[in-house]
């Protein structure tokens, strides 16, 4: 068992298997000693968390939302690059919520998260993000977050 493998089984995590894309793109691009993950979705218990902070999903379940997605990036990160114990650092995540013109709470959404990535990779699992309020997600989805990380040779 690697050591971030450990670590998850420490914070009771399971990692999914991948979710497919679903459109025309790769869910993880590696160049210059950085992965690149595409957006995803949050899944909790496999079913997707849809619609609109502010309006009918709670900040509670949109925290939850983000950190099914961070979960999902470290899913996409292990089968392509074979290992977790390959991430150096985790330098940038995006997070897009899907939220009404007055919803002002994004980076407490994104913290869900950020704050996984930090439970799994301690210091190098702090980053630079953002966090963005927008109108509408692919599927309906209430979160999508994406991620660069920095990576050790296979």
């Amino acid at each position: 068992m690697s050591n971030i493998d450990a670590r998850l089984a420490e914070l009771g995590l399971t990692l999914p298997e991948p979710a497919a894309p679903v459109a025309a793109y790769v869910p993880v691009v590696e160049a210059g000693g950085l992965a690149h993950v595409s957006g995803q979705l949050p899944f909790v218990e496999g079913t997707l968390v849809t619609g609109r902070l502010g309006e009918d999903v709670s900040l509670e379940a949109g925290v939850e939302a983000a950190q099914a997605c961070a979960v999902m990036i470290l899913a996409q990160l292990k089968a392509a690059l074979g290992s977790l114990d390959r991430v150096e650092r985790i330098v940038k995540l995006g997070a897009f919520v899907n939220s009404t013109g007055d919803f002002t709470d994004q980076p407490k959404v994104a913290n869900g998260a950020s704050e996984l990535m930090v439970a799994v990779f301690g210091d190098a699992g702090r980053h630079a993000r953002s966090a963005v309020g927008v109108p509408v997600l692919p599927l309906g989805a209430a979160v999508e977050v994406d991620a660069i990380v920095a990576v050790r040779p296979a």
